[in-house]
């Protein structure tokens, strides 16, 4: 297989980088930098931090949507943390607080205590909750309550490196998941207008939740989780409390313009919240780790010349999140419980069983992209 170079001078680019930052003054807790040219660097304990992620969420056979993590008696995160720090990752994104967030507490110390690793906290926002509906009062204190009694138990937490509001709940405003509606969105006409007008009733949500994390948490920047680039446009004229672009890209090898794009649109840092591709060849109707690499290392390319390590004095990209770090079966048939325990291997796009099994197959044992995300990112800056 072939060892990806793209960072074997990353420790020349590091000194540039600490030379070149010099005028900031940065402290323990996270905090970016924006450069003259109007890129941005992300620093952890005054150094330089690129983002070298995963998802998270290690759901064994039979267990689904509704598997907690942090309360599982079997504690997987201590044994997928050895070989996390062994292949280079610093940071692990999780979607929720699950239902125990003093659980999750001694979750995100472990990892930092004995792995070095930092952890991305998130929230659905209420997305999968039964009828969300972002402009109904009462929905949004009670999301608002939940989000601000996660960041109080978690805000002095060192192993805590941002709080990333919503993933993909954009969508909810164009009617591709979770519709919503209010009277006032019904008296519109205009189809258009009436997505444009979902979205800055969701952004001002979002952006509202923002400025009350900020008010008990000056130490930790927040992102905003977004699907791809659509409705941006609206976030940028309302959410100026963001710190950061969380944005699921799935574009095939490469991000086209993607990054420039979005530069023009809300000019803020991005962070790829989820990338990667599947280990299931279509064509071939059988497992192609093979292919995942080739994907996988042309996306980290591609990624990496879009930050300011590789000398990029323009590069708005803090790192990314590669979805996702293991098997979850019950993502094939997620409604029917006893499709959970069934590897089904239909070559379907949104293949649960095969789709974005990166780094560990079911069975814990470590695939291609393992060693990949390994090789890649030697000499890696890192905190």
């Amino acid at each position: 297989m072939r060892k990806n170079s793209i960072l074997k001078e990353t420790g020349a680019i590091l000194c540039a980088c600490l030379f070149f930052f010099s005028g900031c003054l940065p402290g323990k807790y996270p905090l970016i930098h924006k450069t003259d040219e109007g890129g941005y660097a992300l620093f952890v304990n005054g150094k330089p931090f690129l983002i070298r992620g995963v998802s998270y969420n290690p759901a064994p056979i039979g267990k689904g949507f509704n598997y907690d993590l942090y309360t599982d008696p079997n504690r997987p995160w201590l044994i997928d943390g050895k070989l996390m720090k062994k292949m280079g990752v610093n940071c692990i994104r999780v979607y929720s607080s699950g239902n125990d967030v003093d659980k999750l507490r001694d979750f995100v110390r472990q990892m930092h205590d004995k792995f070095g690793i930092y952890t991305i906290v998130g929230d659905w926002l209420g997305l999968w909750d039964s009828c969300p509906n972002y402009g109904d009062k009462l929905f949004r204190e009670k999301i608002t309550g939940r989000v601000l009694k996660i960041v109080n138990a978690l805000k002095d937490e060192e192993g805590i490196l941002m709080w990333v509001l919503g993933n993909e709940n954009n969508y909810s405003c164009t009617g591709n998941i979770a519709f919503w509606t209010t009277p006032e969105i019904e008296k519109i006409d205009n189809p258009a207008l009436k997505i444009q007008r979902r979205a800055q009733i969701y952004y001002s949500f979002v952006n509202d939740i923002a400025k009350k994390i900020k008010e008990i948490d000056r130490n930790h920047l927040v992102a905003l989780g977004n699907g791809e680039a659509t409705l941006l446009d609206a976030a940028s004229k309302i959410c100026q409390d963001i710190d950061v672009l969380a944005l699921i890209v799935y574009r095939g090898k490469r991000f086209g313009n993607f990054f420039n794009n979005v530069r023009h649109i809300f000019d803020k840092p991005i962070l790829l919240s989820e990338f990667g591709a599947d280990s299931y060849n279509a064509y071939k109707n059988k497992e192609d780790q093979h292919m995942q690499v080739v994907f996988l290392e042309s996306q980290w390319k591609d990624l990496y010349k879009n930050t300011v390590f590789s000398g990029n004095k323009k590069g708005n990209c803090l790192g990314g999140i590669v979805f996702e770090w293991s098997d979850e079966w019950w993502k094939h048939n997620e409604g029917y419980t006893p499709d959970w325990s069934v590897h089904n291997r239909e070559a379907g796009w949104s293949n649960g069983s095969y789709y974005f099994d990166i780094t560990i197959s079911i069975n814990a044992s470590p695939k291609k992209p393992t060693i990949h995300l390994k090789n890649s990112g030697q000499n890696n800056p890192r905190a």
